[in-house]
């Protein structure tokens, strides 16, 4: 809102908006001054007075995509994209969004190499820039750069951003042992609720005791991942194998069955990994194996995408991890009974 300021004798009139060059000018009446100020800021809400992309600083650009979202999908303070929001501000913030180029987005990705980040999660976040970089500008209605697209090429030559490969690191039972005593509670249970429901780590720690059909012995995973589909995409899941007695073992003084916070167990996870000298394990493995454990045990694909939220039968194959070698074990076991 324009500030009207009494001069002497005159009024003048003072619109500052964010990314706009600011607008003053001096009437001989505040009626003047309150018309011209109405006026331009009409205009400015047109977008018949572009704003200037070359005031703006990235934090500024990346708080007005918060603001944005909060219109339609909130940014939570628990979800990756927070976090990687965040790491962006930290990264880029003080850099003017009208002049951010191809050497700001090198040096920022080398700094998360040096933090440990590796290449798809760096092109993760590089991705989100885009993003925000085109919605942004969009609503403030100022032309950014695609910097992200120029310097993408320049990225992937230098190492700095690739996709995600396919993991197929599964743990040990010994691996398992070492972290359900390395871990207090109810971090260990949780360990244990990965592996038995294959669940990600927010579906987890997002449970409320709320969703759960005590008679069929269900969860109801809420909002569950697809890639068509951010919202509304709920899903009853079957707590099998010792998953429903873990749930059934936990306090209910809170409105969710595992209180805790999604950053808070990856940190104690790998704390514990690090103590117990576990190399190259991450949470979301646990997922992994949950599922390889689900075909060893004999269950169609079919029936596996019931518990892990595949839509996609296809996706479920580098889970199963099976070895033509596999196929004879039916075989000797029909050997040793007889």
């Amino acid at each position: 809102m324009a500030s009207i300021v009494k001069i002497g004798t005159s009024w003048r009139a003072l619109i500052r908006r964010k990314g706009h060059k600011g607008l003053c000018k001096t009437f001989q009446t505040k009626a003047q001054a309150e018309a011209w100020a109405r006026q331009r800021e009409a205009e400015i809400d047109r977008g018949e007075i572009v704003a200037e992309p070359g005031i703006l600083r990235m934090n500024e650009v990346i708080q007005s995509y918060r603001d944005l979202r909060d219109h339609s999908r909130p940014v939570t303070d628990t979800s990756n994209e927070h976090y990687m929001l965040r790491r962006l501000s930290e990264g880029l913030g003080d850099k003017r969004a009208g002049a951010l180029s191809n050497q700001d987005l090198v040096s920022y990705c080398k700094m998360r190499k040096e933090e440990g980040a590796g290449p798809y999660t760096i092109n993760m976040e590089i991705s989100k820039l885009g993003t925000v970089m085109r919605y942004t500008g969009s609503f403030l209605k100022i032309a950014l750069p695609d910097v992200t697209g120029q310097a993408r090429p320049l990225l992937n030559h230098l190492g700095l951003i690739g996709g995600g490969g396919k993991r197929e690191r599964r743990p040990t039972e010994d691996e398992i042992a070492g972290l359900l005593q390395q871990l207090k509670q109810p971090y260990s249970d949780i360990v244990r609720f990965a592996i038995a429901t294959a669940m990600r780590r927010g579906e987890i720690v997002k449970l409320q005791w709320s969703d759960l059909d005590p008679d069929k012995k269900l969860a109801l995973v809420r909002d569950r991942k697809d890639p068509r589909k951010k919202q509304g995409n709920d899903q009853w899941v079957p707590l099998l194998g010792e998953a429903w007695d873990i749930v059934q073992s936990q306090s209910r003084d809170d409105d969710r069955i595992f209180p805790v916070h999604e950053q808070t167990m990856s940190k104690y996870f790998k704390e514990a990994c690090d103590t117990l000298g576990i190399p190259d394990l991450h949470f979301h493995d646990l997922r992994h194996e949950g599922t390889s454990r689900l075909f060893e045990e004999g269950y169609e694909i079919q029936q596996v995408s019931l518990v892990t939220g595949h839509k996609d039968w296809r996706h479920l194959r580098r889970y199963t991890n099976l070895k033509p070698e596999d196929l004879h074990r039916p075989e000797k076991a029909a050997e040793i009974l007889s």
